[in-house]
């Protein structure tokens, strides 16, 4: 993702914050993945600018082929960081850096650790968060007043409630009221000590959290939640983790989860019933977790028991197999190296080694040591287990739909209270033979339990004087760290340089480190309240000072956050620029950060991030009840770790509306500045120590005069870059005019006696103006000037909203002499972000002011923009504006279009500095037979190209009725129609240019081809391997590449004669219902789905699991809407011994489903899998925006309200032999398949097809030499 064009040029700030979170704007996404140094509450700008979908039904952007380091990026949310989640702050922003850098907000369900992955796509379709930006550009290339002695707030009216994926709103400061008694004078000395006395009280306590512990010393948290529905998640987090690895046990903890996990009989047993296990292993812990069902769909058992027996046994009951040991030592070998890419090793080597050099966390990075993991025999792993693994040593996390707590904690009592650390069980009665399972044949109540539960006390169900003899350790990780504080005798570091010939651009981190701060009073929230205050301003200063000229850097970023997994708060100021700008970068970063430290920010500013804070703490609070389980859940581990007070959100918001009243501007500058003096004051004798300063810089850049050449930098030039842009003069920030409107009501009146906007017929032939169906709640409309809309009332997200403007084109439309021109030119409209006379940095404080978000993204066959907003102030309002500004008002500016065009010029350049961009490029181009409109645009196709030319290609698809709009929200009819007529009926009426018929034709490159298997080969000091699969597929609604209607093919073929099981006899009812489904729009999109789901099984269990080829192979479908095509695409990462086998094996499975057939049980499963996905994330907003996409466009007749309604029914009815026929047309033969390899290493190029043309060794595998392979984080397990 890249920034934001009304972000550019910005300075990132962040503060780790428990209960309020940043305002919320406009901004771009743009490119794949990179890396960034630390996570947390993040506001970053930048110069620079899919969403979970059903398997059969969803529009919008999808990756073509989507690298191992895009896909786990995309997944996991936060691979390239140095620090997990920052504290009690569940939103976080997310950088990426690939163009420069981005802004996107995550919850703490997507935040991972820098040593850990964890799957992701279970909470995909909650709700999302708001982020910063006015237009996020997401395109795709392929690949107060003070307290007035009173401590009683009356809050103002909270219906409903939300959590951590939710743009959240709060009410201002007149909106909530401080009562105080009655005073007949006023004395500040009373004053002050109340005021002291309000802000020492603690704050207060979940008020649905329940703890306890049992005899063995195990903790358990219960949290009920409600979301999703009759689902629950249950985490076993063991208190040991890579910090705790002797010198010869690096990576054994990882060791112990793979084994454990994998090995587990009763984990395997969940699998039919709809649960989803993963675990994975961070510095600090190792975490198992399961996401189940409360209950089976057939007998209605409770799966509680049956859950917690399998955590049991994982955590407490492992079996050390050496078969198991083997098979686990190769999947960790294979998923060592393939971690193992430039961003990790900056990251892990340079990052972490530095920021930590005093002390083990920078050395002991999870993933562990190759040639110790190598040697491990079952025994030693299973004395690293018994020397941590036990009771006491571990906590329980059970959040979800548990309504009776008393038999919940019965049940935990049953299944964990006989566990025993090693050095107790010597002692005690042997176990039963059915285990701790045969309590709940006849489950039973310990006496006055009932009577015990009160909110937030413990349950210590046990006498005191039996307490388990071990305990963990007090502090976690058992660190000790050198503060960077004043007073703190160490000496300054200087500034450490790593280059590297695969870095790209440069980046310059600087470090503080000091303790974390408990957040446990109102003091306490109000001092992270004022930081956040504080450090929002600086993104918003540099976008105002830099807005008007190309700045010398790509992002600036100030990141302050808590770590539990680090045992610290990090402070971190990142640059990144283009190699030849790096001084001015850092100059201009230092000087800002100066600037903000010296004059503070101002009235005006105050006023306007405070009153944003407080509108999203609202929202939050609002949807309390709609937080997902998992998202809760993250909150209250990391809070856990990190020894703050969990509240529930709307807590939170009263808590912050209490504290909001007591801050003043001087305190919120004083204690900013603090923050600062690490940077600020750096030089000066008094000023705290950076904990480091690192910069990652390329071992050759590109110049248009010289080509490639040496790049050099010595630390004393980044030290006097720092002192020198410390010595620029520097003055006050001028306030800002913010518009309260962007169309006023006399302008609006204009435009409706010009336009005279109505609601006509929605088809031709049909006098019906409105549409409503009863089943899915959609409302079809159709404007007078053609614009199709489609809108949905619903309460999913509580007083939020999201539209979304779809048109069909995208950079299908393209052509040769305007190669780039559609990508290019959505990056510099982002770039700009003015409409009509409003300046960027206006309209960006618009969208602040309104909790507006609005993204930008082109894909292959769409452009579309999207707007999520609140219902509070006029939110829908104002987003309807923006959108209308933007169809009739929008500002090309050419110094953004030359910000844009360079962008996809440096990434250009960068790709062959990727071993996966580089590889799935290759392919993409060898396979659509040199079709640039699936690729980054190459540089002489970006230098023809004009502001007017990319100006065009943009507009001329918004167009007439090729424009569909679709509203998904909690607003009512009255108001969304008003809007409707007032802001989209007001769009100019144009003619369709026919967009279709213009577009060049798109080809598969026909065979023979010596292009049709290719390698890359990359130098580099480690190695690893990856390759990609690729060949034609139909598109979702069954047409061909070659333009043939399959569904003619369908109703020609007697299918029942060709494919298997067709000798049995069909019921009248039986064939009926296969005729329907076979006739329906969506059978392709359905059946293609479900295959995938099945291939993709398939690959896990014989090429990583058996075969122990790879750590991480995926099949993935691109089923286009409006393009006649479709393609697939296999992943595999692997070594460069092994990834020609890996390629082999996959082709074997892709190719195999005759041969080895479907079973009954591959397809149940596969069903249940898409349709738990789709019923969650039917309560996300987002995600019924892309159901809606196309019911009303002409360029994709096939699609109409009924391809929603049938959904589930469609899944639920597809049989083994529907999916051979989606099969048959899925191109797997060697006439149609594409593959490429790429392999890096020292070698690499080298007599590397004499490793191709190997003989398959199916009966050693793993144990090849695969380069040192040093990484900060674990993979999940599965």
């Amino acid at each position: 993702m890249a920034s934001s064009p009304l972000s550019a040029a910005s300075a990132a700030a962040t503060t780790a914050s428990p209960y309020f979170y940043p305002p919320s704007h406009h901004h771009f996404r743009d490119g794949p993945s990179g890396s960034c140094p630390r996570t947390a509450l993040r506001v970053r700008s930048v110069p620079g600018g899919g969403r979970h979908r059903s398997p059969a039904l969803h529009a919008g952007c999808r990756p073509l082929i989507t690298p191992p380091h895009r896909r786990w990026l995309a997944k996991e949310k936060v691979l390239a960081t140095t620090q997990s989640c920052g504290t009690l702050k569940q939103y976080i922003d997310k950088i990426d850096r690939s163009y420069g850098a981005v802004v996107k907000r995550l919850s703490p369900g997507d935040l991972q650790c820098v040593s850990c992955f964890r799957t992701n796509n279970r909470r995909r379709g909650s709700h999302t968060r708001y982020t910063p930006g006015v237009f996020m550009d997401k395109s795709i290339c392929q690949f107060q007043k003070h307290l007035c002695g009173s401590k009683t707030v009356k809050p103002s009216q909270i219906s409903h409630a939300l959590g951590p994926e939710e743009p959240h709103v709060a009410s201002t400061w007149s909106d909530t009221v401080l009562e105080k008694p009655g005073l007949t004078s006023w004395d500040p000395e009373v004053e002050k000590a109340e005021l002291e006395g309000f802000l020492n009280a603690p704050l207060p306590s979940h008020p649905k959290l329940y703890r306890g512990q049992l005899k063995n010393g195990l903790r358990y948290i219960i949290l009920p939640n409600k979301v999703p529905a009759n689902r629950f998640e249950a985490h076993m987090e063991v208190h040991v983790g890579s910090i705790d690895e002797e010198e010869d046990e690096q990576g054994i903890a990882h060791m112990i989860e793979h084994v454990a996990f994998l090995g587990s009989k009763k984990r395997e047993k969940l699998l039919g019933t709809g649960a989803r296990s993963n675990a994975y292993t961070d510095f600090h812990h190792t975490v198992f977790h399961i996401h189940s069902p409360t209950s089976t769909k057939d007998s209605d058992a409770d799966l509680v028991p049956s859950v917690l027996d399998a955590l049991n046994e994982i955590a407490f009951h492992p079996k050390f197999l050496p078969s198991r040991v083997e098979k686990e030592r190769r999947a960790i070998l294979s998923e060592l190296q393939m971690m193992n890419t430039i961003e990790y090793r900056i990251d892990c080597q340079q990052l972490l080694q530095h920021l930590h050099s005093e002390n083990k966390l920078s050395r002991r990075f999870p993933i562990g040591l190759e040639e110790q993991i190598k040697k491990w025999d079952p025994e030693k792993i299973q004395k690293f287990h018994e020397r941590w693994y036990f009771p006491a040593n571990a906590t329980l996390y059970l959040v979800g739909d548990i309504d009776d707590i008393p038999k919940t904690v019965a049940q935990i009592e049953f299944v964990f209270g006989r566990t025993l650390a090693k050095t107790e069980m010597d002692n005690s009665p042997a176990p039963s033979t059915f285990g701790a399972m045969a309590s709940f044949l006849v489950p039973k109540l310990p006496g006055g339990l009932a009577g015990s539960l009160s909110n937030e006390r413990s349950s210590i169900s046990f006498d005191q004087s039996k307490l388990a003899k071990r305990e963990r350790q007090a502090v976690r990780p058992p660190v000790e760290h050198q503060w960077s504080l004043p007073g703190f005798n160490h000496s300054v570091k200087p500034p450490e340089i790593f280059q590297h010939e695969l870095i790209q651009n440069f980046s310059f981190n600087m470090f503080c480190k000091i303790p974390v701060d408990r957040v446990c009073t109102y003091g306490d929230l109000r001092n992270v309240l004022m930081k956040r205050i504080f450090l929002t301003a600086l993104h918003f200063r540099i976008n105002t000072r830099y807005k008007s000229s190309n700045p010398p850097f790509t992002s600036i970023e100030l990141d302050h956050s808590d770590s539990g997994r680090e045992g610290c708060t990090v402070t971190t100021l990142t640059v990144t620029a283009e190699p030849q700008n790096w001084q001015g970068a850092v100059k201009v970063a230092v000087q800002e950060v100066r600037r903000l430290k010296e004059f503070g920010v101002t009235r005006g500013e105050l006023t306007r991030y405070m009153d944003a804070l407080l509108k999203d703490s609202e929202q939050l609070a609002a949807m309390v009840d709609s937080v997902p389980s998992v998202d809760n859940l993250e909150f209250v581990m990391e809070s856990d770790a990190l020894g703050h007070t969990i509240m529930d959100q709307r807590q939170g918001h009263e808590s912050l509306v209490a504290v909001a009243e007591t801050v003043t501007l001087e305190e919120v500058n004083s204690i900013g500045a603090q923050v600062l003096e690490f940077i600020s004051d750096f030089g000066k004798p008094t000023a705290p120590l950076p904990a480091a300063i690192v910069a990652c810089v390329p071992g050759r850049v590109h110049t248009d005069e010289l080509g490639e050449t040496d790049f050099k930098i010595y630390p004393h030039e980044i030290t006097d870059s720092i002192l020198e842009g410390l010595e620029q003069p520097i003055h006050a920030e001028p306030e800002l005019d913010v518009p309260k409107e962007l169309i006023t009501e006399s302008m609006l009146e204009e435009l409706r006696m010009q336009r005279r906007p109505s609601f006509i017929s929605i088809s031709n032939g049909k006098d019906v103006v409105k549409l409503f169906d009863k089943e899915t709640g959609i409302t079809q409309r159709r404007l007078s000037n053609g614009i199709p809309v489609n809108y949905k009332i619903t309460k999913n997200e509580a007083r939020c909203g999201v539209m979304r403007l779809i048109v069909p084109g995208g950079r299908a439309t393209e052509t040769s002499e305007s190669k780039g021109a559609v990508v290019v030119g959505v990056r510099t409209l982002s770039e700009g972000g003015c409409v009509g006379n409003f300046s960027r940095e206006q309209v960006e404080l618009f969208c602040v002011n309104h909790l507006i978000n609005c993204s930008l993204e082109s894909t292959e066959e769409f452009i579309a923009m999207e707007f999520r907003f609140t219902l509070r102030d006029n939110g829908m309002c104002a987003a309807f504006q923006l959108l209308h500004m933007v169809l009739e008002h929008s500002v090309w500016l050419e110094d953004a279009f030359d910000r844009a065009r360079q962008l996809y010029l440096s990434y250009y350049r960068s790709i062959p500095k990727s071993l996966e961009r580089s590889t799935a490029c290759k392919l993409m181009l060898a396979m659509l037979n040199g079709d640039e409109r699936f690729v980054e645009p190459v540089p002489e196709s970006l230098q023809i190209l004009t502001l007017q030319s990319v100006k065009d290609a943009v507009m001329n698809q918004f167009v007439g009725d090729n424009m569909e709009v679709s509203i998904v929200g909690d607003f009512t009819e009255e108001d969304v129609e008003a809007c409707i007529l007032d802001y989209l009926g007001t769009v100019s009426s144009t003619k369709s240019s026919n967009i279709e018929k213009s577009i060049e034709p798109i080809m598969f490159r026909p065979f023979p081809s010596d292009l049709h298997f290719q390698q890359v080969h990359l130098k580099d000091t480690d190695e690893r391997a990856c390759a990609y699969i690729a060949g034609p597929a139909p598109s979702r609604w069954g047409f061909s590449a070659e333009g043939r209607d399959l569904f003619d093919f369908i109703n020609a073929s007697n299918i029942n004669d060709e494919m298997p099981n067709s000798g049995k006899l069909i019921h009248q009812e039986e064939k009926n219902i296969e005729r329907g489904i076979r006739s329906h729009p969506l059978f392709f999109g359905i059946t293609l789905g479900l295959l995938a789901e099945i291939i993709n099984s398939r690959l896990f269990t014989t090429v990583r699991d058996s075969l122990g080829l790879t750590y991480d192979v995926s099949f993935e479908l691109s089923l286009f809407d409006w393009l006649n095509l479709g393609w697939y695409v296999i992943s595999v990462t692997s070594t460069p011994g092994k990834v020609y086998k890996a390629v082999d094996a996959c082709k074997s499975v892709l190719r195999g489903l005759y041969s080895n057939k479907i079973a009954q049980r591959e397809l149940d499963r596969a069903k249940r899998t898409v349709l738990m996905r789709h019923e969650a994330e039917t309560k996300s907003n987002a995600y019924w925006l892309g159901l809606m996409a196309h019911i009303q466009s002409s360029s994709i007749p096939r699609k109409d309200i009924s391809c929603i309604k049938d959904l589930t029914s469609l899944y639920e009815a597809a049989t083994i032999d529907d999916i051979y026929i989606a099969y048959e047309h899925l191109k797997v033969d060697d006439t149609s398949l594409f593959c490429c390899v790429g392999v890096a290493g020292v070698q690499a190029g080298e007599d590397i097809s004499d490793v191709g043309d190997e003989e398959p060794d199916l009966g050693h595998l793993g144990m090849t030499p695969i380069g040192r392979g040093l990484s900060t984080m674990t993979r999940p397990t599965t």
